[in-house]
Formats: C-alpha cells, structure tokens, sequence
C-alpha cells in the first residue's frame, strides 16, 4: 500500500496550484518509482491530482527528455500518455491516470495498442536526441544499421560504466563483444520501429476502463522485439498479450527464443546502475554460455 507522508511540494509547483485554481496540495500519497525520481501524488483543494516526480540530484536535462519523449508518444495515437504540466530541472508534473490492477482486458489493450506503436517506423535507427536509461545517458545517433545499432549503443556501450566493467570481468567483456558481433546471424532484420524502450510492468499504468498509459519512457527507434524482451524479461506476461499484439503486428518465427539476447541490454544496465548482483549477473552468463 502507498504510504503518507508531510507534504513537500516545489514553490513554483505550489504557485501553479493556486494560479490554475486548485488551491493548496491537500495530500501527498508516496507512490513505487524508480531509482532515480521520489514519486508522488498530490491532490489539490479542489479535488483534482497529479503525479509529481522529483530528483535533486537529477541531470539538468532529465526530466525535459522524459517530457519530450511522453509527447513523441502521444503524438503516435497508439496509447494514451499521461500530458506533462509542469517540467523544470528537479520535478517534472504529469496528468494522473491513477493506480489501477492489471486484469486481462489491460493486457488485450496493450497488445493492440504497443503493435500499433510499433508500426510507426522510421528509415533509420536511433533518435533526435540522446536520453536517459534510468539515470545513465542512452545514446541514441542516428544509424542505418539495426545490428550495428543495437551492438555499438545498447549492448557494447555499457562495457565502460565502471559498476559493469568490473561485475563483469574481461571474460565475460570478450564473450560480450563477441556475442555483439554475431548479432547479424541470430536477429533477423526488422525496421526501426517507434519505441517506449523502458517497458516493463512498472511503466504500464493500467486503467478502469480502456486501454493502459505507459509513463517514464526512453524513446528510440529500434527493434520490437528489443521492446519486448524488456517486457517478458521483467515479469509476466500472460498469453492474452501476444495474441492481441500479433493479430496487428506479426512477429518473426521463434522470436520468443530471441528475446533473453535482447534483454542482455536491461540486465547490463541494471549492472551499471546497481553494481555487482549475483541473479544479474547469472542471468549475463547464462546467455552467454549458448551463444559464445
């Protein structure tokens, strides 16, 4: 359950409540986030609530790319997106789309809605701009070639983060290069294709009615099945979703088989961000040990 607790609320926060005639934040309730951000919902005297991220040691231009990349979202039609309020160096204030249980119709929603996503494509991969993975910049240069995409930027550019060099090791560093290398003979091609590229469950806002919101995104253009490893490396993900996803959006035979390759891109970063964790780090090997 959400815990209470005194409210804090930014000045220039506390300015707009009042000049848009919601008055005082009434409440706070503490909300599960992520590493980097306190999250928060605040309701103000007139009933209304929003969503509040906050980050004193965020980077200067965090919370900005976040905004930018809930928009490029939105402006896809795919899924709704939570529309941004406010958005400075240290919060960012976002639409509440409440707290709601995943059922089955949310899982049959996404999967329709995430294959019409994925069929907003682009020549190219990468991004307009680079952007953030948690707290660590994700480069996002513009590249003709997915494989070489995906080798240079989502997996080989974590080899340098000091946390994963040294959980890793030069053995396991070699086996990875290596791995990268081969990515051409076991990723078949795929257009670049419009990405959330932090899906797990987490960022899925499921809804009482209609289909769920995705928050906290680090947009790209790439692979959907890189989209997807993140999404069944995380959790669950009952059968009902892939059903609806392939009625819009056909996969590639034994794409299933695929995906803990890809996710070797989430697990490195979680490496990056957390340091030495032995079910990581197991989880690393393992892929390695089939296909190095």
């Amino acid at each position: 359950m959400p815990q209470r607790t005194a409210p804090s609320v930014p000045p220039a926060v506390a300015e707009w409540l009042q000049v848009t005639g919601h008055g005082k934040a009434t409440d706070i309730e503490q909300l599960h986030g992520g590493a980097i951000s306190s999250t928060t919902r605040i309701t103000g005297s007139s009933g209304t609530s929003w969503v509040l991220k906050q980050s004193a040691n965020a980077p200067a231009d965090l919370y900005r790319r976040e905004a930018e990349g809930l928009r490029r979202l939105a402006a896809a039609g795919a899924l709704p997106i939570p529309k941004t309020r406010l958005c400075a160096e240290q919060y960012l204030l976002l639409e509440d789309r409440g707290s709601h249980a995943f059922t089955r119709d949310t899982w049959v929603q996404l999967g329709r809605g995430l294959a019409r996503q994925h069929q907003v494509t682009s020549e190219r991969f990468g991004y307009d701009t680079d952007n953030y993975i948690g707290r660590m910049v994700q480069r996002n240069p513009w590249t003709d070639d997915g494989h070489a995409f995906f080798a240079e930027h989502r997996l080989l550019s974590w080899l340098d983060a000091p946390a994963c060099a040294q959980a890793l090791g030069q053995k396991n560093r070699a086996r990875l290069e290596r791995l990268a290398h081969r990515l051409p003979d076991l990723i078949p091609r795929q257009p670049a294709a419009l990405l959330h590229g932090d899906l797990w469950h987490a960022n899925i806002l499921p809804s009482h009615y209609g289909p769920p919101s995705l928050c906290d995104p680090a947009v790209y253009y790439g692979w959907p099945e890189a989209e997807l490893s993140m999404l069944y490396g995380c959790g669950p993900v009952p059968e009902d979703f892939s059903a609806a996803y392939e009625e819009l959006h056909p996969l590639e035979d034994d794409w299933r088989d695929r995906l803990p390759i890809l996710h070797l891109r989430e697990l490195l970063s979680v490496l990056a961000h957390f340091g030495d964790n032995d079910e990581t780090l197991h989880r690393i090997t393992e892929v390695l040990d089939v296909y190095t």
